[in-house]
């Protein structure tokens, strides 16, 4: 990786996010893209549409008439955290949490703040009440520093997340983060885009990339794309790529490689489209990869399933989930209590080359199963003179 994309890497996850603020994730993107060269814009709902200069750009490129499957890889910038809703007392304010979350050892946990204008400071929580089911943070309330206080800002223009002792910091290839999913994957369209749009000179590339808002309370970003009903008026073939950084898993473990994900929580993906990843991903990486359902959780991908767009899906595998510290380490101060996520350094760096690997022109996605079935008949044909024998 060059120093400048080691650099985005960190400034993408160094910075402030949650679902529906995630506007300093996008003003890095936006630099990094433009510095590039590379096209986008925003679509109704706020996702950043990498590749396209607009929406026509962006009809025309799904209406092209090729064989050749367009890739549409899609991640998201918003991350599990609070929003401030009022404030109970001079430092004591009250806010309510959107996704999922540690559930245990929360009082006293520390906090970080922002608003749109970036970091305003740190907090306590002091209380949090979970969700009917347990599984998450509905409301808490968080004793805010004196710097916040001196500031006089609107409750309502405070969002936060868990903090610890430093936005991203590494140790032996981990890189510790308040959060990774899913910043790990929005770097990684960022990267692949600057990369493709380098290339001199340039054939049309079968890329989108679709940086979604919200994903965490219900993929809303994804489906609000969806609704616009631009991809209805697709005329070439396509299929949706999900990158995400899901929990580890056994067989799905950090430092053994990218995940080729076959499903997640709720559904399985395009056997078609697995097999020729698959395929392509065993005679380039063999050894660099896993292969599992990822049922930690729901990803993007099935939204798009259900949709009806064939869907596939990559992941980074995950420490501490939504900062739960299911793994522990580093600042991890009680199992199960607020953590650090974490990744390794090499699974990203497989991340990107499995990207690549599925840009690779003449793959034979219109007949995934045709070499499979070929095998299967030549032994077909060679059982027929036992087929004669018997029964």
């Amino acid at each position: 990786m060059t120093p400048q994309l080691e650099q985005l890497l960190r400034s993408i996850l160094s910075q402030p996010t949650a679902p529906f603020r995630e506007r300093h994730v996008i003003r890095v993107v936006s630099e990094a893209l433009s510095a590039a060269k590379v096209p986008f814009f925003s679509d109704p709902v706020g996702n950043i549409i990498v590749g396209v200069r607009s929406k026509a750009e962006y009809l025309k490129c799904i209406q092209t008439n090729s064989s050749e499957p367009l890739r549409i890889f899609v991640a998201h910038m918003d991350h599990p955290g609070f929003h401030g809703v009022s404030w109970q007392s001079q430092d004591l304010l009250s806010v309510k949490w959107h996704g999922g979350s540690p559930t245990q050892h929360l009082t006293g946990a520390k906090v970080w703040l922002a608003s749109e204008l970036g970091w305003v400071g740190t907090g306590i929580m002091t209380a949090g009440k979970l969700i009917a089911s347990g599984r998450a943070i509905d409301t808490a309330t968080i004793r805010v520093d004196a710097q916040i206080i001196s500031q006089g800002h609107n409750p309502k223009n405070l969002y936060g997340g868990f903090s610890f002792r430093a936005p991203v910091w590494e140790e032996a290839g981990i890189l510790y983060t308040k959060a990774a999913d899913d910043l790990v994957g929005t770097f990684a369209i960022v990267c692949l885009a600057i990369e493709l749009w380098k290339k001199k000179p340039r054939k049309a590339i079968p890329f989108l990339g679709i940086l979604t808002r919200a994903e965490e309370v219900g993929f809303i970003g994804a489906v609000g794309h969806f609704e616009l009903g631009w991809l209805n008026k697709a005329r070439r073939p396509f299929f949706m790529v999900s990158l995400e950084t899901s929990r580890t898993l056994p067989g799905a473990e950090i430092g053994k490689g990218p995940v080729i994900r076959l499903g997640d929580r709720t559904t399985v993906f395009d056997s078609g489209a697995l097999r020729v990843f698959t395929t392509i991903a065993t005679q380039e990486m063999a050894g660099k990869f896993q292969r599992r359902i990822m049922d930690g959780g729901t990803c993007e991908a099935t939204a798009a399933t259900a949709y009806g767009y064939s869907s596939i899906g990559i992941s980074v595998p995950l420490g501490n989930y939504h900062n739960q510290g299911f793994e522990g380490g580093p600042d991890c101060n009680a199992p199960m209590g607020p953590a650090p996520e974490f990744v390794h350094r090499d699974d990203i760096f497989g991340l990107l080359e499995l990207c690549r690997l599925l840009l690779k022109s003449k793959l034979p996605w219109s007949e995934p199963w045709k070499d499979f079935v070929l095998g299967m008949k030549k032994e077909f044909r060679a059982a027929r003179t036992l087929l004669s024998s018997g029964p």
